[in-house]
């Protein structure tokens, strides 16, 4: 998801540039709806929008919809869940397994572009100086999405989920698929 925060976005037929993103927002179940895009001022009256079926590519350096009748103006408090910006923001919150045990915060998602909505799993930060330390982790997203309760304060993972973390090196969390 941090690799998509800034990207412009681009009208395929004319070329033109409609914005940067800003975010991306979701569902009850934190399935992937679409992205914001960025607004002219901090305390905006709305957010412009564009749902995730009308994006046509997800590239690496740019963001390509077919037309700007795709972008929509959204008030900000109906976008209840998002990465970093929303009512709920999934950038931050707790990990932590049903036992009570702590794996860390979300420090990004990933999913895969051309599939669109299920968020495949989640980077964790326990912090700067550990991230410095010991590095970051990777938690694969449990298959059973009934195995995982995406809350409003803590995502709620399996006991086993402690065992299956990985460590992701810098150079590594770059080339993941998000």
């Amino acid at each position: 998801m941090q690799q998509l925060i800034g990207l412009p976005v681009i009208v395929i037929h004319s070329g033109k540039q409609v914005g940067n993103v800003r975010d991306a927002w979701f569902d009850e179940h934190w399935f992937l709806q679409g992205l914001v895009l960025q607004s002219a001022g901090w305390f905006a009256a709305s957010v412009f929008t564009v749902a995730w079926e009308s994006i046509l590519t997800c590239g690496e350096d740019t963001v390509i919809i077919a037309d700007e009748s795709a972008i929509k103006r959204v008030k900000p408090g109906l976008l209840l869940r998002s990465f970093e910006t929303g009512v709920v923001k999934l950038k931050g919150l707790p990990v932590v397994t049903v036992h009570g045990d702590g794996l860390g915060r979300v420090s990004d998602v990933y999913f895969y572009p051309n599939q669109g909505t299920p968020i495949v799993g989640y980077e964790l930060t326990d912090g700067f100086i550990s991230d410095l330390m010991e590095g970051r982790k990777w938690l694969r997203a449990p298959s059973d999405p009934d195995a995982v309760l995406l809350g409003e304060d803590a995502i709620i993972v399996p006991a086993v989920s402690e065992a299956e973390l990985e460590p992701v090196a810098a150079s590594n969390s770059m080339d993941r698929e998000k």
